[in-house]
């Protein structure tokens, strides 16, 4: 199984970039998209169509803000579109497709980098998501949870991580809140599973030549329940074309999705 995990920075712009001729090409079983920027009703275009796919979105109450969407080559048993935070369920930061015995989620977490006031909804979503992480871990189903994080969780993953260290996105009670997702709830980063080595970012600042000199931060993971661990097989993000500000992380898991 392939699944890709994408923040498009707004589809529309994503497509005209091309996003939706590379695609097809993946032969991916999930797309995971974040930061769609747009209603449902607004991508009636074809180009917005990968055939063989169904495509389900959640959008921002907000129009031009937010949103998440998963394509699927597999008829999904349900869909989620809420996690029960109704501050962040109107933002559309959450879809989850139920298969068999899996669930793929597409997750944006808020960014806190432009304000006090963008960190604190930022921190009011870590608050209210951890639990409903545990509450997944009791579930009889493995989960593999894509998305925009906005959180580079150690040294390793960031270039400046000295300059960084009071920045929304490396701030310590962040770093520490990745610790207790996979210390103490026991998820798994399944890129590092395959991938140990430093320089693989996902997301370069559009000021200065971050992306010419790869200034990145890893902040798009694929994080799974610990019984899939073992079903990881390998990880790529790609850079040969730009779609967005961050890149698309590819993986693929030894589980057939039904």
């Amino acid at each position: 199984m392939r699944i890709i995990t994408l923040n498009v920075n707004g589809i529309r712009a994503a497509a005209k970039k091309g996003l939706f001729d590379w695609l097809p090409t993946q032969d991916a079983d999930v797309i995971c998209l974040q930061e769609t920027k747009a209603q449902e009703h607004q991508l009636g275009d074809d180009v917005f169509t990968l055939a063989g796919y169904e495509s389900y979105y959640v959008d921002a109450e907000k129009k031009g803000y937010s949103g998440v969407a998963i394509f699927t080559r597999v008829h999904p048993r349900k869909v989620i579109t809420q996690m029960g935070c109704e501050e962040f369920d109107r933002e559309g930061r959450y879809i989850e497709a139920q298969y068999k015995s899996l669930s793929v989620i597409s997750l944006y977490v808020p960014s806190g980098s432009s304000g006090e006031h963008r960190q604190a909804s930022k921190d009011r979503f870590l608050t209210c998501f951890l639990p409903y992480l545990q509450s997944l871990k009791r579930k009889r189903r493995e989960f593999i949870i894509c998305g925009d994080w906005n959180i580079a969780h150690k040294e390793i993953d960031l270039k400046n991580w000295k300059a960084n260290r009071k920045n929304s996105g490396f701030l310590p009670h962040e770093r520490a809140w990745l610790d207790r997702l996979f210390d103490e709830l026991g998820f798994v980063d399944a890129f590092r599973v395959v991938n140990q080595e430093a320089e693989q970012y996902t997301w370069w600042s559009n000021r200065g030549q971050a992306w010419a000199k790869n200034v990145g931060w890893r902040i798009d993971y694929q994080i799974v329940t610990p019984g899939l661990k073992d079903k990881i097989l390998s990880a790529s993000i790609y850079k040969e074309q730009r779609f967005s500000d961050h890149a698309p992380l590819i993986m693929d898991y030894a589980i057939e999705l039904e």
